[in-house]
């Protein structure tokens, strides 16, 4: 089910009264591949409810240029959507999911293995971890498969198909 993020924010309430536990992720999920099947099952085992954040259109340009998404943003939800382990997907514009996590405050929070939470450690930084923190959430991070990436599929295509 693809919904606005205010409405997730009316539901969210109603599962909070009813102990259910929310687990957020997000991500740009262009060209859906095994390592995000992977990562999303894996998402959906620490809950009742997985919600995935989707990245617009207009965001993942921001943070991955021009050429990106190969998917549009209303194809990219709608297969997410039909995945048996994703409750609810919901598509935002920001380059970061802060608002959102600030937003849903899910009970877990969660990212691959290649994201860091704390200072220093190798990963990228994870803007989001300090939201989840602050207001009693938990973190997550699943391990990363190597090479099950977008990016090395797009390198891939284009190496066997020149």
């Amino acid at each position: 089910m693809i919904v606005p993020r205010e409405e997730l924010m009316q539901r969210r309430e109603a599962w909070r009264r009813e102990g259910h536990t929310v687990v957020l992720t997000n991500g740009v999920f262009d060209l859906l591949h095994y390592g995000h099947i992977t990562y999303l099952e894996a998402a959906r085992r620490l809950g009742d409810l997985l919600i995935v954040g989707l990245n617009s259109d207009i965001s993942v340009q921001t943070i991955r240029g021009p050429l990106r998404p190969l998917v549009p943003q209303d194809q990219r939800a709608g297969v997410l959507a039909a995945l048996r382990c994703v409750d609810y997907v919901t598509i935002f514009d920001e380059p970061t999911a802060e608002a959102l996590v600030a937003a849903l405050q899910p009970d877990v929070y969660v990212k691959g293995g290649d994201y860091t939470i704390a200072e220093g450690d190798a990963g990228k930084p994870l803007p989001e971890a300090q939201i989840v923190r602050g207001y009693g959430g938990r973190v997550e991070l699943i391990r990363y498969l190597p090479g099950l990436s977008t990016t090395a599929l797009i390198e891939r295509i284009i190496e066997r198909y020149r």
